[in-house]
């Protein structure tokens, strides 16, 4: 039950941080600007100086008084949704559904998968051949149920948080970047001879996104800069994995959620959509020049 504007705030958890005065299980170290409760990602809303609680908000703009934010905003400057976790829910789903596909028909992997090109004698295909949609299909496709498991556990506790904190759009925008830079890397440095597929590209810059963003709420970093060096440690110690798909995705991904949560308020969206397509335009070099090479 949310509590009177003024009251105390929650007791600190372990860390010293105190928990959202709505999610107390949630450590945060952001407070409302009106009535100084502790607010989670999920819980800020964007006004005109730092973030309000939902509830100063509903008493804002419902009794009679001016309101103190024109509309219900996310740290970043995304619309507050009624599911916030709606795209995150979403991806899986295709991910579950293109994986459920291929282990019916599993010749589908060949004509989805990330291939730089084949060698002359075999028939021309791959990217360097006009197959672009390959970058953004091998996102979405996985072979064995050990990976597209630990793909999508990650993709639920990175991707929901960061949807609720960005917003929707930014949030597929990040997504979908992250993927697609992690996909390019891979054409640029393994193709033609290394097939790639799999999440793990935008996955990782969901990693990288959720850094700046506990950066930015000043959360203790030690949490995720510990899962960030394990999962580096497996990317270059187990055989297999297209360690290019992971740096690339952790940069693009870092990169576009700075654009994001530190974006000036009065140039915003410039900023934010400008990281984007920075992101987006570098990958097309990437992909562009490397193909005049292999071709």
């Amino acid at each position: 039950m949310d509590q009177a504007p003024g009251s105390p705030q929650q007791p600190p958890n372990s860390s010293g941080l105190p928990g959202c005065y709505r999610h107390p299980d949630r450590e945060t170290g952001i407070s409302c600007t009106r009535c100084e409760r502790p607010i989670c990602p999920e819980c800020m809303v964007s006004a005109s100086v730092g973030f309000q609680c939902p509830t100063c908000v509903r008493e804002g703009s419902g009794t009679g008084h001016a309101p103190t934010a024109n509309q219900p905003r996310t740290l970043a400057g995304g619309t507050i949704a009624a599911d916030p976790r709606l795209v995150t829910k979403i991806l899986i789903g295709i991910n579950v559904a293109v994986f459920i596909l291929v282990t019916v028909d599993d010749s589908l992997i060949r004509d989805l998968f990330l291939l730089g090109g084949t060698p002359p004698q075999y028939l021309p295909e791959g990217v360097a051949h006009g197959e672009w949609y390959r970058l953004f299909t091998s996102m979405f496709l996985h072979q064995e149920i050990w990976h597209i498991a630990f793909n999508m556990l990650g993709l639920w506790w990175l991707g929901a948080p960061l949807e609720s904190a960005l917003g929707r759009a930014r949030y597929l925008a990040l997504y979908l970047l992250s993927g697609l830079a992690g996909s390019a890397l891979t054409y640029l440095i393994a193709a033609p001879t290394q097939p790639s597929l799999g999440a793990s590209g935008a996955v990782f810059g969901l990693m990288g996104a959720t850094a700046v963003l506990m950066r930015r709420l000043n959360y203790d970093m030690r949490p995720v800069l510990a899962l960030l060096a394990l999962n580096m440690l497996f990317t270059f110690t187990w055989s297999g994995i297209a360690w290019e798909a992971h740096v690339g995705g952790l940069i693009a991904g870092t990169v576009i959620a700075y654009g994001l949560v530190h974006a000036p308020r009065e140039r915003r969206a410039l900023v934010q959509w400008g990281t984007c397509g920075l992101v987006l335009l570098l990958t097309i070099v990437i992909v562009v020049v490397r193909t005049l090479q292999l071709t």
